[in-house]
C-alpha cells in the first residue's frame, strides 16, 4: 500500500500533537519538573519595596560590608563592629528558587561579629539570603544571591 502525501500530514500532526500531550502530561506530574519560582506574598512585598530601598542604602553606609565565606560547617556571615557593639533584631531569610519546602528563616544572632548557618539546613544549589535588622532604631537590609 502506498501513502499518499495526506495521509502522510495527517500521520505526522498526530505524532506531533501525541509527542505535546506525552510532554505536557509528564511535566504536570512529574515532582522534578515542580518547580516554584515566586515567593509567598509577592505582591505585598513589591508595595514596600521603597523601604527596602532605603535599608538597603543604610546597610551600604556601615563601615565595611558583610562577607559570607563558605566553611565545612556552613556558611559564614562576618559582621562590621558596629553591628557587634548595638543591639539589634532581626531576622536571616533563606529562599530557595527551586523549591519553596526548603525555604528557611533564623533570627539574627550575631556571636563574636559573625554568624553561622549550619550545612545541614543548606542543599547545593542557589540561595537567595536576605538579612533584615533594625539597629538604632533604622532599618537595614543585606541581600545576597549565593552557591552553595
Amino acid at each position: 500500500m502506498k501513502i499518499n502525501w495526506g495521509v502522510g500530514l495527517v500521520i505526522g500532526m498526530i505524532a506531533f500533537i501525541t509527542f505535546i500531550m506525552i510532554m505536557v502530561v509528564t511535566m504536570m506530574t512529574n515532582k522534578e519538573y515542580d518547580h516554584d519560582m515566586v515567593t509567598e506574598g509577592y505582591y505585598e512585598k513589591e508595595l514596600h519595596y521603597q523601604d527596602e530601598i532605603d535599608a538597603e542604602s543604610n546597610a551600604q553606609k556601615l563601615s565595611s560590608p558583610i562577607s559570607v565565606e563558605k566553611t565545612n560547617e556552613g556558611w559564614l556571615f562576618h559582621f562590621p563592629e558596629e553591628m557587634t557593639n548595638s543591639p539589634i533584631e532581626g531576622t536571616v531569610e533563606l529562599y530557595r528558587p527551586s523549591n519553596k519546602k526548603l525555604d528557611f528563616v533564623l533570627p539574627l544572632e550575631i556571636q563574636e561579629g559573625t554568624m553561622l548557618i549550619p550545612a545541614e539546613k543548606l542543599l547545593e544549589g542557589q540561595w537567595k539570603v536576605t538579612m533584615y535588622w533594625q539597629m538604632n532604631g533604622e532599618p537595614f537590609l543585606f541581600k545576597k544571591q549565593m552557591q552553595y
